[in-house]
């Protein structure tokens, strides 16, 4: 019910982690794979080990802001400790997130591929030349036949320029997104930045960047239909899997929101994915990947549908009414929807905590 498959790999269920800071060393990659993840993604191994400003990541209510950098380990440490003992521990696809020039390919690929089932290819910190990026892409794959996704970066100008691009080169997908920055986080009482880079800038990703990735991912699978696409950017629950899947992700990644609320969190979405395939109907995960969006755009204001209330499960609380931004409801005591100013936008029933609102969405 919950395996998938791409490329050649097999997968026990789509949620993998996403590289960074969790995925920092073999027994944090390790305890992932215990939670039961369907692959691995490593921490991106570069030509050196970063030095890493301290402190690098703050939290907030939907949100991490960081300014970590690629692994803070030199390769050899990888390539002679972490990665063989993951190859002999676990026997899940073993994702090498490699960065980021074209130099660093042709050092690093030809050492790491014996251990790598794919590659990832961050482009956070290589610009936005499709040129440069496509010889990166070529470089990476006069080293490797295994499958290499590149990871889009929310700056990119045009997303599917990007992707056709990479797919030229060789590239078998695209991994999206990358965190959303610059950043920055301000301590007023101090008159301080909190912390960030030399420039005094982090990079946000966590729910907060959830729907922004949901729209490129579904953006790029209208115009590649049969490209792999891993999705990340947000995931916290299995309704999010779902709703990455049906957008056009074959997989996904989850890092932010397992520091935000848990590194069990894994477990539990995986744990959770059955039920909430069974709550909307779907038999397996291929049934998600395969069913396609419908979408009708109306303009018209006659035929609106309008907003009904549900009174059993209505709380009372006036949520709606202070909300409107038409003041097209009054609670009498409860809602009274004034149909005359009601511009069918749909904000109240988006908003209802109780769900108690219907008939607009």
């Amino acid at each position: 019910m919950l395996s998938t498959k791409f490329d050649g790999l097999q997968l026990m269920n789509p949620l993998m982690p996403a590289s960074g800071p969790l995925v920092g060393d073999y027994d944090k990659m390790k305890f992932l794979y215990d939670e039961g993840v369907g692959a691995l993604v490593t921490k991106t191994i570069s030509s050196k080990g970063a030095v890493v400003p301290r402190p690098c990541i703050i939290g907030g209510k939907d949100f991490i802001m960081n300014c970590e950098l690629w692994s803070e380990y030199a390769p050899e440490i990888w390539i002679e400790n972490f990665l063989p003992k993951l190859k002999k521990n676990c026997d899940s696809p073993l994702i090498l997130s490699v960065g980021y020039q074209i130099e660093d390919m042709d050092f690093l690929i030809p050492k790491l591929d014996k251990y790598a089932d794919a590659f990832e290819i961050s482009t956070h910190y290589v610009g936005k030349d499709l040129t440069h990026i496509s010889n990166i892409v070529k470089t990476i794959r006069k080293h490797t036949s295994k499958p290499v996704y590149m990871k889009l970066s929310p700056h990119t100008p045009d997303p599917v320029k990007f992707t056709k691009a990479v797919l030229d080169a060789g590239a078998n997908g695209i991994v999206a997104i990358n965190s959303l920055g610059p950043t920055i986080s301000i301590n007023i009482s101090d008159r301080k930045i909190n912390c960030g880079n030399n420039d005094g800038f982090l990079w946000t990703s966590g729910p907060v960047i959830k729907n922004m990735s949901l729209a490129l991912i579904y953006e790029i699978r209208k115009h590649f239909k049969d490209i792999t696409i891993i999705g990340t950017g947000g995931i916290k629950s299995a309704d999010d899997v779902i709703e990455y899947l049906l957008v056009g992700a074959n997989g996904v990644q989850m890092l932010s929101s397992a520091m935000l609320y848990g590194k069990g969190l894994y477990k539990k979405i995986i744990k959770d994915l059955p039920a909430a395939l069974n709550k909307y109907g779907f038999k397996s995960i291929n049934d998600v990947i395969t069913t396609k969006l419908s979408h009708k755009v109306k303009f018209e204001s006659d035929g609106a549908q309008y907003p009904k209330l549900i009174e059993n499960k209505c709380a009372k609380c006036g949520l709606c009414e202070r909300n409107c931004p038409y003041f097209a409801i009054e609670m009498i005591p409860y809602p009274n929807f004034k149909i005359d100013k009601c511009f069918s936008c749909g904000l109240c029933e988006s908003r209802c905590p109780a769900k108690a609102i219907a008939g607009v969405l």
